[in-house]
């Protein structure tokens, strides 16, 4: 965390804190992409990968507008969860069990993301900023309805799967 004096700081620490979280995210994607058997589950991972490059571009506009460096911050959280599912990937049996855990892991990071979108907009209503408000709204809306279609994919199919009951 960088020095911290001001309002306007803490709002942009919590920025690059979700921007730190959203470039390590990418990075992950292939994997879990990939460690994925459900089409369902591939299919919403990859979608959501591409809606992550849109999150990247627009922290990186608002950031423009600041005139200021995304750069400058490690965000701790992303790293601890992104290791978990990487665990996860290595210890749990491929197939429906291992797809409820990456549903799992993918869902804690998205509860991580809302909370900091959520943080950060109200902190860009508090500076007047609406621009920023506007793309992080969107964001924020985004990370919701990816959390939500986890949900459906979790109860609809592969949890059902993972338990032996499909």
């Amino acid at each position: 965390m960088s020095n911290v004096a001001s309002f306007e700081d803490l709002a942009m620490d919590g920025l690059r804190d979700i921007y730190s979280a959203e470039t390590q995210v990418l990075k992950a994607f292939p994997d879990m992409i990939s460690a994925a058997s459900s089409p369902k589950l591939k299919q919403a991972f990859e979608k959501h990968q591409k809606q992550t490059q849109g999150h990247v571009q627009r922290l990186e506009a608002i950031f423009q507008t600041m005139k200021s460096s995304p750069e400058g911050e490690m965000c701790e959280a992303a790293e601890g969860l992104i290791k978990e599912a990487k665990q996860q990937i290595e210890m749990v049996e491929h197939g429906p069990l291992l797809d409820a855990a990456l549903i799992g892991a993918a869902q804690k990071f998205e509860h991580y993301e809302i909370a900091s979108y959520g943080t950060a907009r109200t902190f860009a209503q508090q500076l007047g900023d609406q621009q920023a408000v506007k793309l992080l709204e969107q964001t924020l809306e985004e990370e919701k309805q990816t959390d939500e279609n986890l949900t459906m994919i979790a109860e609809e199919t592969v949890n059902q799967k993972a338990a032996g009951v499909a």
